[in-house]
């Protein structure tokens, strides 16, 4: 994690410092223009023991028992990492429905507007990952991924069940479903009384 997070920081400093070189400035900003995209710090991660990926197994999506536990302690958790993940009043102006925003605590293979995905670009068993798709790149990366590895350790360990994929398309569910399905806190309090 500190490795990864290491690497992030040095992005970072180096894109800033490359940017003023050129007279140009970057910002890292969730959501620097209204009505336009926001940019994201999608995670991925899994987990290896000794080489071998634990991650991969015969469930859904190709994933293990222990992925699908990970997954159920990160969406059961999710409110409350956010608060690490998404730590300005700025990260909450991302997360809105529209633009592909990950704004549904559920997972899925393909939907975008789920705040977990499990990418399928390979059938390899070293491919299988899960997808946070809800950081931003205002975290502090070394809270941010041990909240999350925290949260999966914990689904892990407690089993705590995913329950089930949204794999149909968000936009095309009634209004009613659609109300069925966890949502992300709306604002940086919320996150932080979720804590």
């Amino acid at each position: 994690l500190v490795t990864t997070a290491d690497n992030l920081m040095m992005y970072k400093y180096i894109v800033k410092n490359v940017a003023r070189r050129h007279g140009k400035s970057v910002t890292f900003m969730p959501k620097p223009l209204f009505g336009d995209n926001g940019s994201g710090l999608h995670t991925h991660f899994s987990l290896w023991n000794e080489g071998t990926p634990l991650f991969a197994g015969s469930g859904y999506a190709g994933l293990s028992d222990m992925a699908l536990h990970a997954l159920g302690g990160l969406l059961k958790h999710a409110p409350a990492v956010l608060a690490f993940t998404n730590p300005t009043t700025n990260s909450y102006k991302r997360l809105v429905p529209g633009y592909e925003a990950p704004v549904n605590l559920a997972y899925s293979q393909r939907n975008r507007s789920a705040a977990c995905r499990i990418p399928m670009y390979s059938p390899s068993p070293k491919s299988k990952r899960i997808e946070f798709r809800c950081p931003d790149p205002t975290c502090n990366p070394y809270f941010a991924f041990a909240a999350i590895l925290m949260a999966a350790i914990d689904g892990i360990q407690n089993k705590i069940s995913p329950g089930e994929p949204l794999d149909k398309d968000i936009y095309d569910l009634p209004p009613e479903v659609l109300a069925s399905v966890p949502k992300t806190p709306a604002s940086l309090d919320d996150a932080l009384a979720s804590l």
